[in-house]
């Protein structure tokens, strides 16, 4: 585990993501161009919720996980956030498979490929005793304007942890901290 842990305070680390776009110009089957996106094409001048999971397709992520922050989207917005950012330690073809085969409407998916991000924030973890190689432990923040105002993460992070912890990232924790937390007015 390399990197140094966010903290509430902290800016997010700039990195590009190599993303998938469609792009009807392209034509074909497969109208879609690779887009490289930063950290501040993401992040810059909104409030948002980001949280990052260990893998596309895997039981806890698409049953609870992912779909609980797709529900919740609305009273998010009610509550200030701009987005809602789903990261994980896949390429941009998993992702937007991923995105498609949970019929996301909200939630926005972004693809740490190499993991250049989750190693930035300290949350990159092996979970070879799984066979998936470097991934993301589970974690969410609240970030605005590419600062860390609230870190959640599960208990127990390391290497080729035997269980999945779910609960301190879950979108109703999230909502519970925007709840108590309300974005301040624009001036």
């Amino acid at each position: 585990m390399k990197g140094r842990m966010m903290k509430q305070g902290d800016l997010l680390p700039e990195v590009t993501f190599q993303t998938r776009v469609r792009d009807e110009s392209v034509g074909g089957d497969n109208p879609y161009r690779w887009q490289a996106m930063t950290t501040a094409d993401y992040f810059k001048g909104k409030r948002v919720v980001l949280f990052s999971l260990p893998g596309a397709f895997t039981p806890t992520c698409s049953t609870y996980q992912l779909p609980g922050f797709e529900k919740a989207a609305d009273e998010m917005a009610d509550l200030g956030i701009d987005a809602i950012y789903c990261m994980s330690v896949n390429d941009s073809f998993v992702m937007n498979q991923w995105a498609k085969a949970q019929n996301l409407k909200n939630v926005k998916v972004i693809p740490d490929g190499s993991g250049a991000f989750t190693e930035k924030v300290g949350m990159l973890v092996r979970k070879d005793n799984l066979g998936f190689g470097a991934r993301s432990w589970r974690y969410a923040a609240i970030v605005e304007d590419g600062r860390v105002q609230a870190w959640f993460e599960e208990p127990g992070r390391m290497d080729d942890c035997p269980e999945d912890p779910y609960g301190a990232t879950a979108p109703e924790a999230v909502l519970d901290w925007l709840r108590a937390n309300p974005a301040k007015a624009a001036a």
